[in-house]
């Protein structure tokens, strides 16, 4: 019963979007603390408790910081958008869903750095003059900072902890900015799209006998960089929606772990996934190290497979969710059968950025199938 109550919790339980915003008792709306038709303004408390007065309507908005451009992607706002970061002009589009989806994007005035330290410009914000100014990953100084430079209302937003789903702040931040702007309704059916995806990855897997499963591995795994097979994951998200049974979860870590290739060889799964963002490192060290690679059942018998990587600019949603019905399909070929990962996954992106992208990905991160390895 513990086990489901966790993978319950996996990929985000929805949660009430009641306390993001401050609201009367006769019609669930916020607080208008002035008054004046347009004019007027409202008190919301953003994701890390900060009170912040906003306008009544919001009509232009800017984003900064990790992932949260795409949070307002999947509430279908982004024709609010007045200026986006360098980052999502000059990066890599590809593992980044949202923005292959609307390359629109990249045409907006600048208005910072972007990256894991946003560096947002005062004077790029102000030119572009946005109702309210979201942001991810803020501490309360740096938002009150950046506010009372500009004199834009800053509304924290959060993913919670980085590369996980187990947590309410990323719910909580769909549900407050839908109520900002506009969108409740769709926030409401991101919530429910993303729960009754993972719903129906767990009936599926739920009743599988732990003797009956394969034992798995992930390798390649990114962080802070790309690594090689020696870059995993406990509670990795796609396996742990699937019931998996990850060797590596015996070593009891919250997230990342880097382990020894002696490890490795000693668990010896049965299936090996390998995220293509380090998929050229296992590569080159299978292309020096062939006997080490071929002495593991899953390299031997071929069963190698890729997975989209999911983590880029913060967590890519809808990947770890397509990547997670392929995993099914791979694991227990018997209880997916009636899905095609390939059209599950433009399923997914098609509902959350607006467009079936993943041929897209595929042509530049490999997408899903039997990797091989020649030396």
């Amino acid at each position: 019963m513990l086990k489901i109550v966790n993978i319950l919790t996996l990929l985000i339980i929805a949660v009430g979007l009641c306390g993001c915003i401050q609201s009367d008792t006769t019609d669930n709306q916020p607080t208008v603390l002035t008054t004046g038709g347009d004019t007027g303004t409202v008190k919301v408390v953003d994701i890390i408790g900060r009170e912040v007065e906003i306008p009544k309507n919001v009509n232009e908005i800017v984003c900064i910081g990790p992932g949260c451009l795409r949070l307002i992607t999947y509430l279908n706002a982004t024709d609010k958008v007045v200026g986006v970061e360098d980052a999502e002009k000059k990066w890599s589009i590809y593992g980044r869903p949202y923005r292959i989806a609307h390359p629109e994007l990249a045409n907006f005035p600048t208005i910072g750095q972007g990256g894991p330290s946003p560096k947002p410009n005062p004077e790029g914000l102000i030119k572009v003059k946005p109702d309210v100014l979201f942001a991810c990953y803020l501490t309360e100084e740096q938002a009150n900072d950046l506010q009372q430079k500009t004199g834009i209302p800053v509304v924290v937003l959060s993913y919670g902890k980085l590369a996980t789903f187990n947590n309410d702040d990323l719910f909580d931040s769909i549900g407050l900015a839908g109520k900002i702007l506009g969108k409740e309704e769709r926030a409401k059916e991101v919530v429910k799209f993303i729960k009754d995806c993972q719903t129906d990855l767990n009936e599926r897997t739920k009743n599988i006998p732990d003797d009956k499963k394969p034992t798995v591995y992930v390798g390649g795994i990114g962080f802070k960089g790309m690594h090689g097979i020696d870059s995993t994951q406990c509670n990795y998200p796609p396996f742990m929606a699937v019931n998996a049974k990850n060797v590596v979860d015996e070593l009891n870590k919250p997230s990342h772990v880097f382990i020894t290739k002696e490890q490795l060889l000693k668990w010896n799964p049965d299936i090996i996934f390998v995220d293509e963002g380090g998929i050229q490192l296992v590569r080159e060290d299978y292309n020096k190290n062939p006997e080490y690679y071929n002495s593991l059942k899953a390299f031997k018998d071929g069963n190698v497979y890729g997975l989209l990587p999911y983590n880029f600019y913060t967590t890519n949603i809808g990947t770890a969710l397509a990547d997670a019905y392929y995993v099914g399909k791979v694991i227990y070929p018997d209880e997916f059968k009636d899905i095609n990962p390939e059209q599950k996954a433009d399923e997914i992106y098609t509902f959350l950025v607006g467009k079936p992208v993943y041929n897209a990905m595929k042509e530049k991160l490999g997408g899903f199938g039997k990797l091989e390895f020649n030396n």
